[in-house]
């Protein structure tokens, strides 16, 4: 447990940030009155998710490889957070559902019936629903994750020292 404390102190900052802007999203009304927006506005979560995930990156090599991590150490690292991130992210989709924004399922599953982007209201509500979010949040969060740290290790790795 030792080994992965800051990837589990990192894991839970993520969650908490998350959960922070599903309230920014409900507050700006793009789970209701704004909803056409969502499908966009949303994305701009990534900006935050990957700061949070190379900050986590940083952190792991400044105070556990003491300034000196490979890119294998840094993509160990980021392997376990997007995992940790991913078993969270049902409690986190759970929190946003019955109690941030109850309403939002509701709101999209009327909104993309009247768009004509599903044909009936129970076609719509086979696609939002907490269990098909859970499910995609998990995997979603743990493919970018992996990705994010791809990259940011190509950056944050150590110079080979000759």
């Amino acid at each position: 447990m030792k080994n992965i404390k800051i990837e589990v102190k990192w894991a839970l900052i993520f969650s908490i940030v998350g959960l922070l802007w599903m309230v920014l999203e409900k507050i700006s009304g793009i789970h209701g009155r704004y909803i056409d927006y969502h499908l966009y506005l949303t994305n701009l979560f990534a900006i935050p998710a990957i700061t949070m995930m190379v900050l986590a990156l940083k952190d792991k090599k400044k105070n556990f490889f003491k300034g000196q991590m490979t890119y294998k150490q840094g993509l160990v690292s980021g392997l376990v957070l997007s995992v940790l991130i991913a078993i969270i992210s049902p409690l986190t989709q759970w929190v946003t559902t019955y109690i941030i924004t109850p309403e939002y399922f509701p709101n999209v599953i009327k909104r993309s019936v009247e768009l004509g982007y599903y044909s009936t209201t129970e076609d719509a509500k086979a696609q939002f629903n907490y269990k098909n979010y859970a499910i995609s949040g998990m995997v979603f969060s743990f493919i970018m994750g992996v990705f994010t740290t791809a990259i940011a290790m190509i950056f944050l790795k150590s110079k080979v020292r000759k």
